[in-house]
C-alpha cells in the first residue's frame, strides 16, 4: 500500500533543504579559488550575473515541475506532459544521474567525516607539512578505512530521511543549515582578522584587470558561466523533488532567489575563511581535494587553538555534504515511494545498501584500481563519475526541463507561468520569454560542448 504523501512544514524549511542540496563541495574548493584567478570582484559581478541569467530560470522551471505535479521526477513528467508525448522517458535518467553523483560524493563525505573526527582527537598535532600531507596519502591508499566512514555517512543520512519528511529531513537539515552558516560566519571572522589576512581579502575580492586580460575574456566567461550553472545541481530533479512538497502561497521566482542568494552567501564566505588564512602563512590555496585535506589543516596547525579551528572547519564541511546527501537521498527515496509505491523504511534500507555497494569503485580508484585512468593520465574513477554528472547528465537534464516547460510541445510556457506565479511575490519575467526559448538553449549546448571539449582535447593532447 502507498504512504500518503508528505508535504514540508514550512516555508524555512523548504528554503534550507533546497539551499543545503545546492550548497556542496564546489561552492568551498573552487569557487574562492577561480574568483581569485579571474579577477577576484569582477569575476564575482560576471558569475552574479550568469547565476540569474542561467540558474535562477531553471530552478524556477524545475520547481515549477515539482510543485504543480506533486510528484517525484521520476513521474512528474508522465503527469504534466501532452498526452502521446515521451518525456517520462527522461525520469529514469535523473534518477540515474543521482546515483552516480552518491558514487563518488559518498567518498568525499566520509573523508570530511573522517578529518572532522580526526580533528576532535588531535591527529594533527603533531604532524608537518610533509606528516599532513602523507595522512591523506594514507587515507587514500587504505579502502577499508574510506570504506568505514563513507558507510558511516551514508547509513547517517539514510537513517535521517527513513525518520520522515518533516522529522527527519526537514527538522535535522533546518539545524545543520543553521548551524552551518554560524560557524562560516564565525570562521570568517577569524581568518580575516589574522595578521596578513588583509593580503587574502584583496587578492579575493579586489579588481584585478590584468588576471581577465591575462586569462582572457572568453576564458573568464565561460568560467563563470560554468560555476553559476552547476553551483545549483540542476537538471537533475534535485529542486524538484522540494517544489513537490510545498504549497502555492509563495511564487517560485522569489523563493529560488532566497535559494540562490544563500548558495552565493557560502561561495563567497567560503572565500573569506580560506584566503585571508592561505595569506597569512604563506600557503597557496589550490582548488580541489588538496585544498580542504592538505592546505588548510596546515594552516590550523600554524594557529593558536589549532585543534579547535580545524573541529570548526571540518564540522562546517561535514555538516555541508551530510545536507546535500540527504538532499539527493530524499531524492532517490521518493522516487521508490512515488513510482513504484514502496515504504520509506523498504526504500531506505534497500538503496543504503546499493549505495554503500555502489561507492566502492570510487574508493578502490585511489589504490587497488589507481592504474585506471579513464580521462587520461591522472584521473580516476571519481573524475569520470564527475565528468557522467557534471558535464553531461546536469547540461543535457536542464535542457530538457527548459525547452518541457517554454514549448507548446511540452507542458507549456502558459501552464509553467500559472504555477510559477502562483501565490505572492516576485513574478517571473515573462518579456523574457524570447530568451528563455531560444537563446537559453543555445547557451546550456555551448556549455555542454565545451565541457567535453575541455576533457576530451586534454585527453588527445596527453
Amino acid at each position: 500500500m502507498t504512504e500518503q504523501r508528505e508535504s514540508l512544514a514550512s516555508r524555512l524549511g523548504f528554503i534550507l533543504l533546497s539551499a543545503g542540496c545546492a550548497i556542496g563541495l564546489g561552492n568551498v574548493w573552487r569557487f574562492p579559488y577561480i574568483t581569485g584567478k579571474y579577477g577576484g570582484a569582477l569575476f564575482v559581478l560576471v558569475y552574479l550575473f550568469f547565476l540569474i541569467a542561467l540558474g535562477l530560470p531553471i530552478m524556477v522551471m524545475e520547481f515549477s515541475i515539482g510543485r504543480s505535479s506533486k510528484q517525484n521526477i521520476g513521474k512528474a513528467l508522465k503527469t504534466l506532459q501532452p498526452e502521446g508525448k515521451k518525456w517520462h522517458l527522461y525520469g529514469p535518467v535523473a534518477i540515474a544521474g543521482n546515483y552516480i553523483l552518491m558514487m563518488f560524493y559518498t567518498t568525499i563525505a566520509g573523508w570530511l567525516l573522517y578529518y572532522c573526527f580526526a580533528n576532535i582527537t588531535g591527529a594533527f598535532g603533531n604532524l608537518d607539512a610533509a606528516g599532513i600531507e602523507n595522512f591523506f596519502g594514507s587515507l587514500t591508499a587504505n579502502p577499508v578505512k574510506q570504506f568505514i566512514w563513507m558507510a558511516i555517512g551514508v547509513v547517517l543520512s539514510f537513517v535521517i530521511v527513513g525518520i520522515g519528511l518533516q522529522k527527519g529531513v526537514e527538522k535535522i537539515t533546518k539545524i545543520m543549515m543553521l548551524l552551518l552558516l554560524a560557524l562560516m560566519v564565525i570562521l570568517a571572522v577569524h581568518s580575516i582578522t589574522l595578521p596578513g589576512g588583509s593580503a587574502g581579502m584583496k587578492f579575493y575580492l579586489l579588481p584585478d584587470f590584468s588576471k581577465i586580460t591575462e586569462s582572457g575574456f572568453s576564458e573568464v566567461i565561460f568560467a563563470a558561466m560554468g560555476q553559476a550553472f552547476f553551483t545549483l545541481s540542476l537538471g537533475i530533479g534535485g529542486m524538484e523533488i522540494f517544489g513537490s512538497y510545498i504549497g502555492k502561497e509563495y511564487t517560485l521566482t522569489g523563493e529560488s532567489l532566497k535559494i540562490i542568494c544563500l548558495d552565493t552567501f557560502v561561495a563567497i564566505t567560503s572565500g573569506l575563511i580560506i584566503f585571508p588564512a592561505c595569506f597569512a602563512y604563506g600557503v597557496n590555496p589550490g582548488a580541489g581535494p588538496q585544498l580542504l585535506f592538505i592546505t588548510m589543516p596546515n594552516i590550523f596547525n600554524n594557529m593558536a587553538a589549532s585543534r579547535l579551528w580545524g573541529t570548526l572547519f571540518f564540522i562546517f564541511m561535514s555538516f555541508a555534504a551530510i545536507s546535500t546527501l540527504i538532499g539527493v537521498f530524499e531524492n532517490i527515496v521518493s522516487y521508490w515511494i512515488d513510482v513504484h509505491g514502496w515504504s520509506r523504511k523498504k526504500a531506505c534500507i534497500v538503496n543504503a545498501i546499493v549505495i554503500v555497494v555502489f561507492s566502492v569503485p570510487c574508493i578502490l580508484g585511489f589504490n587497488l584500481w589507481a592504474k585506471f585512468e579513464p580521462l587520461g593520465k591522472g584521473t580516476g574513477i571519481l573524475d569520470l563519475e564527475d565528468f557522467l554528472v557534471s558535464s553531461t547528465i546536469l547540461p543535457l537534464g536542464s535542457l530538457l526541463m527548459l525547452i518541457f516547460c517554454c514549448h507548446k510541445y511540452g507542458w507549456g510556457w502558459d501552464n509553467f507561468i500559472q504555477e510559477a506565479d502562483s501565490g505572492q511575490g516576485l513574478k517571473f519575467p515573462m518579456k523574457l520569454k524570447f530568451y528563455f526559448k531560444w537563446i537559453l538553449p543555445v547557451i546550456i549546448i555551448a556549455i555542454f560542448v565545451k565541457g567535453y571539449y575541455d576533457i576530451f582535447s586534454k585527453l588527445f593532447t596527453n
